[in-house]
């Protein structure tokens, strides 16, 4: 099967620059942040997720105060497991899982991250580092949620983020599931396919976010699901997370970032957590981090890594219940 090109649907032309002049009708300020916040509007109707948000106010790095949005399903006392999106999605790409996790027992937590979806954006993309959106996840899982006995599934940046959450935070999981995702501390080099993705993100002029996420698919996503994924963001003024965090994940040595994921590598290399990889048989851009992991991690050596077929790097849109089937069967395994 051809994979589609991962950098279609963006309108290349001059780099677009944020800056303190811009102005949208929703936007706050606090402590020197200027947020924007997508109207209500924008998510009728929306195809197949009907689930209400609900929302938690999280203090900021900065100072003030963040809202965090997220929806679940299953029951209350379900064992947790915290679904974390990537770039440039949101939790609409969990309503494919939502359901069948529901319907095994579990609560199905799906949060959007900061700058994404229902959530709170940041508007200039010097707001957006690696450090705070692991502090606003762990804010909102432990801090608002107190989540506990938790599994991770994390794809894409859902896995940058929530590996660290579970490095840092090993008291709160029982289980890890990786998808389409890794740890990058910079020594080694990028594919030269997400190398080409990031220099679109940076260089569109209009970053066209559902057909973005439809380049990613083995499937064609139907004109109203792109739509769903253009949802949160009104304009341009919108997408500082999406624009920024290809250039968040480390790339060199010394990397901000770098450091920490490090030590996250050395804490999970030697966890007995379980660990399972269940990664797409067609993603250009992560397809090589999965024997690497089932390799390094010590939770990872006697179980069975499935593969997911006809999948590309959002999965979860490709082959989303057969994916949920495979992380309700590993949560029903786990001590």
């Amino acid at each position: 099967m051809t994979r589609k090109d991962v950098t279609g649907g963006l309108s290349c032309g001059v780099k677009l620059i944020y800056n303190g002049s811009a102005r949208a009708e929703s936007a706050t300020s606090v402590m020197g942040v200027r947020l924007l916040r997508t109207p209500d509007d924008r998510f009728d109707d929306l195809p197949d997720f009907d689930y209400d948000p609900q929302y938690v106010d999280i203090p900021d790095p900065d100072g003030g105060l963040l809202r965090i949005a997220y929806v679940e399903a299953g029951p209350a006392d379900g064992r947790p497991v915290l679904l974390l999106h990537g770039e440039p999605s949101w939790s609409f790409l969990y309503r494919k899982m939502l359901p069948v996790l529901a319907e095994a027992g579990l609560r199905a937590i799906a949060p959007d991250l900061v700058g994404f979806g229902r959530s709170d954006k940041p508007a200039e993309m010097v707001d957006h580092t690696y450090a705070k959106h692991v502090e606003w996840m762990r804010s909102l899982a432990f801090d608002a949620l107190d989540l506990r006995d938790v599994t991770l599934f994390g794809q894409d940046w859902g896995g940058l983020i929530g590996l660290r959450l579970v490095a840092e935070n090993p008291e709160r999981f029982t289980g890890v599931v990786a998808s389409n995702t890794g740890l990058p501390t910079g020594d080694q080099d990028m594919p030269k396919v997400w190398w080409n993705f990031r220099e679109a993100v940076e260089n569109a002029q209009i970053f066209e976010v559902g057909r973005a996420i439809d380049a990613g698919c083995v499937t064609d996503l139907p004109e109203e699901v792109q739509a769903a994924y253009d949802a949160p963001f009104p304009n341009e003024m919108y997408k500082a997370a999406p624009r920024t965090m290809p250039t968040l994940v480390p790339t060199r040595p010394d990397d901000p970032a770098t450091e920490a994921n490090r030590a996250a590598w050395a804490k999970l290399s030697t966890m007995d957590i379980p660990f399972l990889t269940a990664f797409g048989d067609s993603d250009p851009i992560t397809g090589g981090m999965a024997p690497v992991l089932q390799r390094s991690m010590k939770g990872a050596a006697a179980l069975e890594h499935p593969t997911i077929s006809g999948a590309g790097h959002f999965l979860q849109e490709d082959k989303g219940e057969e994916l949920a089937e495979v992380v309700a069967t590993f949560v029903r395994g786990l001590p």
